[in-house]
């Protein structure tokens, strides 16, 4: 589990083919790798990734075929920065939401605009997530948890504050980029028990 609390942004240092899938090679700025073990988790962009090897300032992941085609993931190269959580451990505050690492889909940033000194984020999401996102509710895009401020029809907005902006990605996005989506686990239960 996760929170949607970036604690570093990273760097893709290599994508190296393996037999139809890939790995990466992420290096890390500020994330104590010094107790990080070959088989932790860590969010690399919202994607749960599990940790094959550890180097001095850098980590190794393995990423599925299925992972590559239902996320952003496959279009990273080297050099492209990335937003990294490890696994939530226990006695940690929770800070943002619950978030899983399962990214639920890909959806586009429509739009960007100033809101004081914040920006203002139209996003939008495939069709059949759309459901699932409302307003003043959770959504992780990126790996990042974000509130929800408006919604209407499959797109919703965010206001990405100043700290947001300078420590993830998100202060990077342009209108047209691809990001990873995670919905909030709550609406995903809801219907579930709706079901029955």
């Amino acid at each position: 589990m996760f929170t949607g609390i970036i604690q570093d942004v990273g760097t893709v240092r290599a994508v190296t083919p393996r037999s139809g899938d890939v790995e990466f090679v992420v290096a890390v700025d500020r994330l104590p790798l010094a107790t990080t073990r070959a088989g932790d988790s860590i969010a690399v962009d919202g994607v749960c990734l599990t940790v094959t090897r550890i180097g001095a300032n850098e980590f190794a992941a393995d990423v599925s075929r299925e992972t590559l085609a239902v996320t952003t993931l496959g279009g990273l190269e080297a050099g492209t920065r990335v937003n990294l959580e490890p696994a939530l451990r226990a006695g940690e505050p929770l800070g943002g939401h619950l978030v899983s690492g399962h990214v639920d889909g890909v959806a586009e940033v429509l739009s960007i605009e100033p809101d004081a000194r914040s920006v203002r984020v139209a996003i939008r999401v495939p069709a059949a997530l759309a459901r699932y996102i409302a307003r003043k509710g959770s959504v992780c895009v990126d790996g990042v948890s974000l509130t929800v401020n408006r919604v209407q029809g499959d797109t919703f907005d965010v206001n990405l504050v100043p700290h947001t902006q300078a420590v993830t990605t998100l202060g990077e996005w342009r209108a047209g980029r691809r990001v990873n989506l995670e919905v909030d686990q709550v609406a995903r239960y809801v219907e579930r028990l709706g079901e029955g």
